[in-house]
């Protein structure tokens, strides 16, 4: 499996000058290649090279591998938009958000990351430092800092790409690790994970990670942010500087202690994870205007993700289903309808009368459709 592991640059004020400037020069260069690959509509990355290879190093003081990797990541972004576009991302064609997305170049912002393969940045483990191409000449021993497994990680399995990231002040190196994947074992059964806004994860053993301390959370950050916009002041925007990404970063945290901690138990007790298919629902849903901003910053896709590699490297079996009336569903005798579920919190079927928990119920439904397609996945087609 891939895996991004990330570790702390300590530059000078010298390296991280020059850090900053080849940034931005990268970054000018790819709006330039991406102005171009709009204006010809050669996306394909042979073409463009052949297209802007000799300006870029001419125009932007690039040499010829950065210049490379520049056109890369040009085509990757254009990559990216078409496979948003036929997925339906950004809305049905003919829709504002389609049309903003394909009237204009792409843009790169001045100190959007930049990839350097093996010959642009190259690693000393043993010292603890990168050497990297800057448009200054070759900066030499730069130190980086990270945890231990991280560290480990980084030293084992390192291949492929880096992309050097700037936030603020501080400088971090984005590495890929390609990482074994262990042997999936064959599950006893399955623990299903009801994800939602007041109640972030819900199992199917009846175990409720509430989210109603993060909302509180937000809440407050969103009236600071307030009060420090209005101020608008210089020491103000300072502050409002060093608390971006604070509040990213606070729900990141949680979503990997309630995933570490589903993942370890399906792992102890031989059981796979199986949770609901919520790709696209932004897109299908339309709130209120007094729920867009909780549904907008509602993290269920991260911990989706954080779900799906933890458990892959645990080897544990990990299914999305369809999440269809989970929540509707009755799991003893199937009657599905909207009225068995009367408020937020409650189930009750009105056929069997079956009564519980809405979100622990929406959770073995989800376990139950799991076991299903896991007889569906492992049995074999007759030939």
């Amino acid at each position: 499996m891939k895996l991004v592991v990330q570790v702390k640059l300590l530059p000078s004020s010298e390296q991280a000058a020059a850090l900053e400037a080849t940034l931005h020069a990268c970054n000018r260069a790819a709006e330039y290649v991406s102005r171009i690959a709009f204006d010809t509509g050669v996306k394909d990355r042979n073409g463009l090279q052949k297209l802007v290879y000799a300006d870029v190093k001419a125009s932007f003081g690039l040499s010829a591998q950065p210049a490379v990797r520049v056109v890369k990541k040009v085509v990757d972004a254009y990559g990216a938009l078409a496979t948003s576009l036929k997925r339906g991302l950004l809305g049905r064609s003919g829709s504002s958000r389609y049309r903003k997305a394909t009237s204009s170049p792409v843009v790169f912002r001045p100190d959007a990351a930049q990839p350097f393969d093996d010959r642009c940045l190259s690693w000393q483990m043993d010292a603890r430092t990168v050497s990297i191409w800057t448009v200054e000449g070759r900066m030499r021993g730069i130190p980086y800092t990270g945890s231990a497994d991280q560290l480990k990680t980084l030293a084992e399995h390192r291949t492929g790409e880096t992309d050097l990231v700037q936030r603020g002040t501080k400088w971090f190196l984005l590495a890929t690790c390609d990482i074994p994947d262990p042997d999936v074992f064959e599950p006893v059964d399955w623990n299903g994970v009801d994800r939602g806004v007041v109640n972030l994860a819900t199992t199917s053993d009846g175990t409720n990670y509430q989210g109603r301390r993060l909302c509180r959370y937000r809440r407050w950050q969103a009236r600071k942010r307030a009060e420090l916009q209005k101020k608008n002041t210089r020491s103000a925007t300072r502050r409002l500087a060093r608390r971006s990404r604070k509040e990213q970063r606070h729900a990141t945290h949680l979503n990997h202690r309630i995933s570490k901690e589903i993942v370890s138990v399906a792992q102890r007790t031989g059981r796979g994870i199986a949770v609901e298919q919520l790709d696209g629902i932004r897109e299908r849903v339309r709130p209120r205007r007094d729920q867009r901003n909780t549904l907008s910053s509602w993290p269920f896709h991260q911990l989706g993700q954080h779900l799906a590699y933890k458990a892959c490297r645990a080897g544990v079996p990990f299914l999305e289903v369809d999440p269809a009336h989970t929540s509707q569903r009755c799991p003893r005798c199937g009657h599905t309808e909207r009225a068995n579920r009367s408020d937020r919190d409650h189930f009750r079927c009105r056929r069997c009368g079956l009564a519980g928990p809405a979100d622990v119920v929406a959770g073995v439904n989800v376990r139950d459709r799991a076991r299903s397609a896991w007889v569906f996945v492992t049995t074999p087609v007759p030939t």
